[in-house]
Protein backbone atom coordinates (compact mmCIF):
# COMPACT_ATOMS: atom_id res chain seq x y z
CA UNK A 1 0.00 0.00 0.00
CA UNK A 2 3.01 2.15 0.83
CA UNK A 3 4.11 1.86 -2.99
CA UNK A 4 0.40 2.53 -4.06
CA UNK A 5 0.48 5.82 -2.14
CA UNK A 6 3.47 7.15 -3.00
CA UNK A 7 2.87 6.76 -6.52
CA UNK A 8 -0.72 8.49 -6.27
CA UNK A 9 0.95 11.50 -4.60
CA UNK A 10 3.77 11.86 -7.44
CA UNK A 11 0.67 11.57 -9.68
CA UNK A 12 -1.43 14.14 -7.83
CA UNK A 13 1.65 16.21 -7.91
CA UNK A 14 2.95 16.25 -11.14
CA UNK A 15 -0.51 17.53 -12.35
CA UNK A 16 -1.68 20.00 -9.49
CA UNK A 17 2.04 21.05 -8.93
CA UNK A 18 4.29 20.74 -11.85
CA UNK A 19 1.48 21.84 -14.10
CA UNK A 20 0.30 24.07 -12.39
CA UNK A 21 2.21 26.57 -10.57
CA UNK A 22 6.02 25.31 -11.62
CA UNK A 23 5.13 25.02 -15.40
CA UNK A 24 6.02 28.84 -16.11
CA UNK A 25 9.30 28.19 -14.88
CA UNK A 26 10.23 25.11 -15.90
CA UNK A 27 8.94 25.98 -19.33
CA UNK A 28 10.98 29.16 -19.23
CA UNK A 29 14.12 27.07 -18.51
CA UNK A 30 13.68 24.19 -20.54
CA UNK A 31 11.64 25.36 -23.58
CA UNK A 32 8.40 24.31 -24.06
CA UNK A 33 8.67 20.85 -26.35
CA UNK A 34 11.13 19.73 -23.42
CA UNK A 35 9.02 20.38 -20.76
CA UNK A 36 5.61 19.21 -22.53
CA UNK A 37 8.40 15.82 -23.16
CA UNK A 38 9.60 15.51 -19.57
CA UNK A 39 6.21 15.69 -17.98
CA UNK A 40 4.68 12.87 -20.28
CA UNK A 41 7.42 10.87 -19.40
CA UNK A 42 7.03 11.64 -15.73
CA UNK A 43 2.94 10.81 -16.20
CA UNK A 44 3.89 7.78 -17.67
CA UNK A 45 6.40 6.58 -15.35
CA UNK A 46 3.78 7.33 -12.14
CA UNK A 47 1.00 5.81 -13.82
CA UNK A 48 2.51 2.83 -14.72
CA UNK A 49 4.25 2.49 -10.94
CA UNK A 50 0.25 3.18 -9.98
CA UNK A 51 -0.71 0.37 -12.16
CA UNK A 52 2.02 -2.06 -11.24
CA UNK A 53 1.66 -1.22 -7.30
CA UNK A 54 -2.41 -1.88 -7.32
CA UNK A 55 -2.79 -5.81 -7.45
CA UNK A 56 0.23 -6.28 -4.98
CA UNK A 57 -1.49 -3.46 -2.31
CA UNK A 58 -3.35 -5.66 0.77
CA UNK A 59 -6.96 -5.60 0.57
CA UNK A 60 -8.86 -3.06 2.67
CA UNK A 61 -12.38 -3.32 2.04
CA UNK A 62 -15.06 -0.09 2.72
CA UNK A 63 -17.91 -1.93 1.96
CA UNK A 64 -18.26 -5.03 -0.15
CA UNK A 65 -18.79 -5.67 -3.88
CA UNK A 66 -22.07 -6.55 -4.36
CA UNK A 67 -23.82 -8.04 -8.16
CA UNK A 68 -25.55 -4.28 -7.80
CA UNK A 69 -22.54 -1.90 -7.81
CA UNK A 70 -20.54 -4.44 -10.20
CA UNK A 71 -23.21 -3.45 -12.45
CA UNK A 72 -22.49 0.36 -12.48
CA UNK A 73 -19.29 0.25 -14.71
CA UNK A 74 -20.77 -1.65 -17.05
CA UNK A 75 -23.27 0.46 -17.96
CA UNK A 76 -20.90 4.20 -17.41
CA UNK A 77 -18.19 2.55 -19.49
CA UNK A 78 -19.74 2.84 -22.66
CA UNK A 79 -20.78 6.54 -22.23
CA UNK A 80 -16.82 6.72 -20.81
CA UNK A 81 -15.54 5.38 -23.69
CA UNK A 82 -17.72 7.54 -26.31
CA UNK A 83 -16.33 10.34 -24.44
CA UNK A 84 -12.92 8.71 -24.94
CA UNK A 85 -12.68 8.17 -28.47
CA UNK A 86 -14.72 11.78 -29.42
CA UNK A 87 -11.53 13.22 -27.71
CA UNK A 88 -9.32 12.11 -30.18
CA UNK A 89 -11.49 13.70 -32.98
CA UNK A 90 -9.62 16.47 -34.79
CA UNK A 91 -12.93 18.34 -33.38
CA UNK A 92 -11.95 18.56 -30.13
CA UNK A 93 -10.08 21.56 -29.40
CA UNK A 94 -9.02 20.85 -25.99
CA UNK A 95 -6.95 17.86 -27.21
CA UNK A 96 -3.99 19.60 -29.33
CA UNK A 97 -1.44 22.40 -27.28
CA UNK A 98 -2.53 25.60 -27.92
CA UNK A 99 -0.68 26.35 -30.27
CA UNK A 100 -1.68 23.94 -32.63
CA UNK A 101 -5.61 25.31 -32.26
CA UNK A 102 -5.86 28.74 -31.72
CA UNK A 103 -5.51 30.16 -35.47
CA UNK A 104 -8.12 32.32 -34.95
CA UNK A 105 -11.61 31.58 -33.64
CA UNK A 106 -12.57 27.85 -32.59
CA UNK A 107 -15.58 26.28 -34.13
CA UNK A 108 -17.99 24.71 -31.92
CA UNK A 109 -18.50 21.60 -33.78
CA UNK A 110 -19.00 17.78 -32.91
CA UNK A 111 -19.02 16.64 -29.55
CA UNK A 112 -17.45 19.79 -28.37
CA UNK A 113 -21.07 20.49 -28.19
CA UNK A 114 -21.72 17.94 -25.06
CA UNK A 115 -17.99 19.36 -23.53
CA UNK A 116 -15.15 20.79 -24.35
CA UNK A 117 -13.02 18.26 -22.17
CA UNK A 118 -14.32 15.16 -23.24
CA UNK A 119 -10.90 13.11 -22.40
CA UNK A 120 -11.32 14.33 -18.93
CA UNK A 121 -14.56 13.31 -18.50
CA UNK A 122 -14.11 9.62 -19.81
CA UNK A 123 -11.06 9.31 -17.22
CA UNK A 124 -13.38 10.79 -14.86
CA UNK A 125 -16.51 8.49 -15.49
CA UNK A 126 -13.62 5.70 -15.28
CA UNK A 127 -12.77 6.71 -11.87
CA UNK A 128 -16.59 7.06 -10.23
CA UNK A 129 -17.75 3.87 -11.55
CA UNK A 130 -15.04 1.45 -10.22
CA UNK A 131 -14.27 3.45 -7.19
CA UNK A 132 -18.82 2.69 -6.50
CA UNK A 133 -18.07 -0.95 -7.62
CA UNK A 134 -14.78 -1.72 -5.77
CA UNK A 135 -15.18 -0.24 -2.31
CA UNK A 136 -11.62 -1.11 -0.84
CA UNK A 137 -8.50 1.13 -0.06
CA UNK A 138 -6.61 0.22 -2.96
CA UNK A 139 -8.95 0.96 -6.00
CA UNK A 140 -9.73 4.44 -4.22
CA UNK A 141 -5.92 5.36 -3.98
CA UNK A 142 -5.78 4.67 -7.68
CA UNK A 143 -9.14 5.54 -9.14
CA UNK A 144 -9.35 8.50 -6.80
CA UNK A 145 -5.91 10.00 -7.92
CA UNK A 146 -7.24 9.86 -11.64
CA UNK A 147 -10.26 11.93 -10.56
CA UNK A 148 -9.24 14.19 -9.07
CA UNK A 149 -6.41 15.12 -11.64
CA UNK A 150 -9.02 15.00 -14.51
CA UNK A 151 -11.57 17.39 -12.47
CA UNK A 152 -8.83 19.58 -11.34
CA UNK A 153 -7.54 19.59 -15.37
CA UNK A 154 -10.88 20.80 -16.67
CA UNK A 155 -10.29 24.00 -14.73
CA UNK A 156 -7.14 24.22 -14.86
CA UNK A 157 -6.64 24.07 -18.88
CA UNK A 158 -9.47 26.84 -18.89
CA UNK A 159 -7.54 29.19 -16.70
CA UNK A 160 -4.12 28.78 -18.50
CA UNK A 161 -6.40 29.16 -22.01
CA UNK A 162 -7.98 32.38 -20.94
CA UNK A 163 -4.63 34.15 -19.66
CA UNK A 164 -3.08 33.22 -22.81
CA UNK A 165 -5.71 33.79 -25.28
CA UNK A 166 -8.09 36.22 -23.45
CA UNK A 167 -11.40 36.72 -25.53
CA UNK A 168 -11.26 34.05 -28.72
CA UNK A 169 -10.89 31.71 -25.62
CA UNK A 170 -13.24 33.37 -23.56
CA UNK A 171 -15.92 33.55 -26.78
CA UNK A 172 -15.06 30.02 -26.95
CA UNK A 173 -15.79 28.76 -23.49
CA UNK A 174 -19.18 30.69 -23.57
CA UNK A 175 -20.76 28.82 -26.29
CA UNK A 176 -19.45 25.27 -24.58
CA UNK A 177 -20.08 23.75 -21.18
CA UNK A 178 -17.43 22.04 -18.82
CA UNK A 179 -19.90 19.95 -17.55
CA UNK A 180 -21.26 17.49 -20.26
CA UNK A 181 -25.19 18.80 -21.71
CA UNK A 182 -25.14 21.98 -19.80
CA UNK A 183 -24.86 24.29 -23.02
CA UNK A 184 -27.22 22.56 -24.52
CA UNK A 185 -29.61 22.57 -21.60
CA UNK A 186 -29.18 25.96 -21.30
CA UNK A 187 -29.67 26.47 -24.80
CA UNK A 188 -26.35 27.86 -25.64
CA UNK A 189 -25.83 25.00 -28.13
CA UNK A 190 -28.25 22.66 -30.47
CA UNK A 191 -27.15 19.13 -30.40
CA UNK A 192 -27.85 16.94 -33.49
CA UNK A 193 -26.98 12.88 -33.53
CA UNK A 194 -24.25 13.62 -36.35
CA UNK A 195 -22.51 16.08 -33.77
CA UNK A 196 -22.32 12.59 -31.65
CA UNK A 197 -21.47 10.66 -34.72
CA UNK A 198 -21.68 6.92 -35.93
CA UNK A 199 -18.26 6.20 -36.49
CA UNK A 200 -17.65 7.54 -32.23
CA UNK A 201 -20.31 4.93 -31.44
CA UNK A 202 -19.04 2.18 -33.52
CA UNK A 203 -15.67 2.88 -32.25
CA UNK A 204 -16.96 3.46 -28.36
CA UNK A 205 -18.74 0.00 -28.90
CA UNK A 206 -15.63 -1.49 -30.49
CA UNK A 207 -13.41 -0.71 -27.33
CA UNK A 208 -16.43 -1.92 -25.12
CA UNK A 209 -16.54 -5.50 -26.47
CA UNK A 210 -12.40 -5.91 -26.14
CA UNK A 211 -12.51 -4.33 -22.59
CA UNK A 212 -14.98 -6.84 -21.71
CA UNK A 213 -13.46 -9.80 -23.38
CA UNK A 214 -9.62 -8.63 -22.04
CA UNK A 215 -10.85 -7.25 -18.61
CA UNK A 216 -9.50 -10.40 -16.52
CA UNK A 217 -6.89 -11.29 -18.97
CA UNK A 218 -5.39 -7.80 -18.92
CA UNK A 219 -6.20 -6.93 -15.30
CA UNK A 220 -6.70 -9.67 -13.05
CA UNK A 221 -10.63 -8.68 -12.57
CA UNK A 222 -13.52 -10.30 -14.25
CA UNK A 223 -16.09 -7.66 -15.36
CA UNK A 224 -19.03 -9.35 -13.28
CA UNK A 225 -17.64 -11.25 -10.36
CA UNK A 226 -19.18 -14.72 -9.51
CA UNK A 227 -21.49 -14.61 -6.22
Amino acid sequence: MITLTIAAILWVALHVVVAGPLRPALVARLGEAAYRGLFSLASALSLGAMIWAYPQAPYVEFWPTTEAVALVPLLVMPVALLFLVASLRPTNPTLAGPDMIMKGELPVVGFTKVTRHPMLWAFSLWAISHMIANGDAATWLLAGAVLFTALNGMGSIDRKRAAKFGVVWQRFADKTSIVPMVAVIEGRQKLSFEDIGWMNILMAAALYALFMWGHAIFFGVPVMPIY
